[in-house]
């Protein structure tokens, strides 16, 4: 089947502002297909995304479009004075509309209206059908929720008159019932589309993925799983031929050492009896020269055998894709804490739905707590009320250990200062070297960690925000965590869930990854319901 070309990218480079390559040489055909697209974070997913859509032009290369495409980057930003309609990308459209209803009859005003007359309605429509309808055209985005923004700016894709969307994590903020809805209508869509995105349970949907790393672009055929089972077999096929190639290299390196030692040996006789039969000095030297000759062509075909032996080799170890490992060191905690590490009793929340302004709950220690629920039901204010951030205005709140909370926008980070600085004044047991060792095993290596956080992609700064509520000097017993899957690269999600695994303290967090809960090895549940929070185990 074959499937109508909507960009075509051509020898595409793009090198960063400091001259240094992010990638090279890229060739790919983006057709009707629903494709995924993965990759390390840093690796230049969301700059390649840009760059198709053509927010910004390659270094090399070309990138050729044929088809009208539509980005959502992942990052919502809220422009003072900027409304639903602006998020949503119609507001143009029905400022033109108002124009014409005014008596314009500008050509640009028809042209930008186009065939959506209708323009204002189908946004009402499609706030009600999203279950938004408290927003209006005209509400300031700074007064929506993460979950409604990106809600919001899904609208204004879906109601472009695009052939190509992309689409750049746009589960994030998401709660497990908008992601489900949002997996629909992405099947649904009958025409191109890109999603960047590290949600295996999206991820599943594609009809193929590519993967953007270090070697260049890799185009797989399924989903998530036959992704993942094909690139190990492939990484696996590359590690087996650079083995043989290796072996191969050796075995010839051995049988040329022995060549070169029987010419050796040859020549030695021959020198020895040509000299014990006396013959004439100029026969000899003529010998002498032919042997000389013999032997220089000799050791040039050593060479080259040795060099097309090393061209194999790396050519083998270029397919095998070198990613460093990523670690993070969980936090210890002391083993003689109370049992009780936390209590809330009657805890009157500052705000949040009437039945769940009132919350009682006792966590002891070792225990591993998911926190669920739509978005906006409360969820972020329970972690703040543990965490000491918000009072309360009746009831009781008391903690009795070190806690560390990440919340899901990183406030934590100072995003003039590097993570190296920042990290320094948490620590200062551990000397620089130490805390770049273990910056590089999170995967933020000597660039990253010295760069102001507000120039690291959104991967990098949740790294950074990790390093820092882990590896503050006073390890915490109580991590609080919002949502911290968002932006991780698939490694590096690993990597935090094999960390949560060994944390041995106590744990309540948020997230809408069912794959993520379960892997982190969840005890119990506390659930926004109509009828107030309820306890369960897992």
């Amino acid at each position: 089947m074959t499937h109508a070309t909507c960009v075509t990218l051509e020898g595409v480079s793009f090198q960063l502002p400091d001259g240094s390559p992010l990638f090279s040489d890229l060739n790919l055909h983006l057709d009707q297909r629903h494709t995924g697209l993965v990759g390390r974070n840093g690796v230049g997913k969301s700059v390649l995304a840009r760059l198709i859509a053509g927010d910004i032009a390659p270094t090399t290369g070309r990138c050729l479009r044929t088809a009208k495409v539509y980005y959502l980057a992942q990052h919502i930003t809220h422009a003072p004075g900027q409304t639903v309609a602006d998020l949503a990308g119609v507001q143009l459209i029905i400022n033109a509309l108002e124009r014409i209803e005014q008596g314009s009859t500008a050509p640009a005003d028809f042209d930008a209206v186009g065939e959506q007359w209708n323009i204002r309605q189908q946004l009402l429509d499609q706030l009600a059908r999203n279950n938004l309808g408290h927003l209006t055209p005209l509400t300031p985005t700074s007064q929506l929720s993460g979950g409604e923004a990106m809600r919001v700016a899904l609208m204004g894709a879906f109601m472009s008159d695009a052939e190509l969307l992309i689409l750049d994590e746009p589960t994030n903020h998401l709660d497990r019932e908008q992601r489900l809805a949002l997996q629909a209508q992405l099947s649904h869509w009958p025409k191109a589309l890109l999603v960047i995105s590290h949600d295996r349970e999206l991820l599943e949907t594609m009809t193929r993925i590519l993967e953007l790393s270090a070697l260049g672009l890799a185009s797989y055929g399924g989903g998530y799983s036959f992704y993942a089972q094909a690139k190990a077999q492939k990484q696996s096929a590359a590690k087996q031929q650079l083995a043989h190639a290796k072996l191969e290299r050796n075995r010839q390196e051995q049988r040329l050492r022995e060549q070169a030692e029987q010419l050796e040996r040859r020549q030695a006789r021959g020198s020895k009896s040509a000299s014990s039969r006396n013959q004439a000095k100029i026969l000899l030297g003529r010998q002498k020269e032919r042997s000389q000759n013999s032997s220089g062509k000799w050791q040039q075909h050593q060479q080259a055998a040795r060099e097309a032996l090393s061209v194999r080799v790396r050519q083998a170890a270029s397919q095998v894709e070198r990613q460093q490992a990523v670690f993070v060191y969980a936090p210890t905690t002391s083993q003689h804490s109370a049992a009780h590490i936390a209590e809330l009793v009657d805890a009157r929340l500052p705000y949040g739905f009437e039945p769940l302004r009132t919350l009682s709950l006792t966590l002891s220690r070792g225990q591993r707590v998911a926190l669920l629920g739509p978005n906006g039901c409360g969820k972020s204010t329970v972690l703040k009320v543990l965490a000491g951030q918000v009072p309360i205005p009746a009831g009781q709140a008391g903690v009795h250990v070190k806690t560390a909370y990440l919340d899901q926008h990183l406030a934590m980070l100072n995003l003039e200062c590097s993570v190296l600085e920042q990290l320094q004044a948490l620590n200062r047991q551990l000397t620089e070297s130490e805390l770049r060792t273990r910056l590089a095993q999170l995967g933020l290596g000597a660039e990253q960690v010295n760069r102001p956080c507000a120039q690291l992609s959104g991967g990098e700064r949740l790294k950074a925000a990790m390093a820092c509520v882990f590896y503050a000097e006073q390890p915490a017993q109580l991590l609080l965590l919002d949502e911290p899957d968002n932006h991780l690269d698939l490694v590096s999600l690993l990597a935090l869930e094999n960390m949560l695994n060994e944390f041995t303290g106590t744990l309540v967090v948020t997230s809408h990854d069912k794959r993520f809960l379960d892997a982190i090895g969840i005890t119990h549940k506390l659930i926004a319901s109509a009828n107030g929070w309820l306890s369960t185990a897992f």
